[in-house]
């Protein structure tokens, strides 16, 4: 999010010079500067054996499966966030997260933060916001994801780590 105005008093805000980070969105009534603020998004890679968790949400890539992804709550942490949306999407549990990396969705302003956990237990029960869940061999993962640059980038990741 790009601040244009105060959200304490509404005022406009003005650039003011911040050394290593150049101008940045100012309140003068309140000697406060405004940083943008990206939305965080968990996207996760549950891997069971030799199979990964996929998605079809027709709403993110019509020809495309994708992983878990959702965002990060307010006042949550990013590792309960992870554990949080593998259990609302597809009702399993899951161990052992690992972090991949990042990435930036520039035009929706998204910081993508990629990370590879385990299957612990369950059975898929998927939810309303998924319309088809399914376990795909890894070695066939990308094939499912034309459209999906980071989400093969995360299959790249683990395969050249398997």
């Amino acid at each position: 999010m790009k601040f244009k105005f105060c959200p304490f008093c509404g005022e406009k805000l003005i650039d003011k010079y911040s050394w290593d980070e150049g101008y940045i969105p100012y309140c003068e009534d309140h000697d406060i500067m405004f940083f943008d603020t990206p939305k965080p998004c968990v996207v996760v890679a549950v891997i069971k054996g030799d199979d990964v968790l996929l998605l079809k949400q027709s709403y993110i890539f019509k020809d495309s499966k994708v992983l878990v992804s959702g965002y990060v709550g307010q006042n949550e942490k990013v590792e309960d966030a992870v554990y949080r949306e593998v259990r609302e999407e597809a009702g399993i549990e899951v161990q052992n997260i690992r972090y991949l990396g990042s990435d930036f969705i520039e035009n929706k302003e998204i910081v993508m933060l990629t990370y590879v956990v385990d299957y612990k237990s369950g059975e898929i029960k998927k939810s309303d916001e998924v319309e088809d869940i399914m376990w795909i061999p890894l070695n066939e993962s990308i094939n499912h994801m034309k459209e999906n640059r980071i989400g093969t980038n995360i299959i790249t990741k683990i395969l050249q780590h398997k």
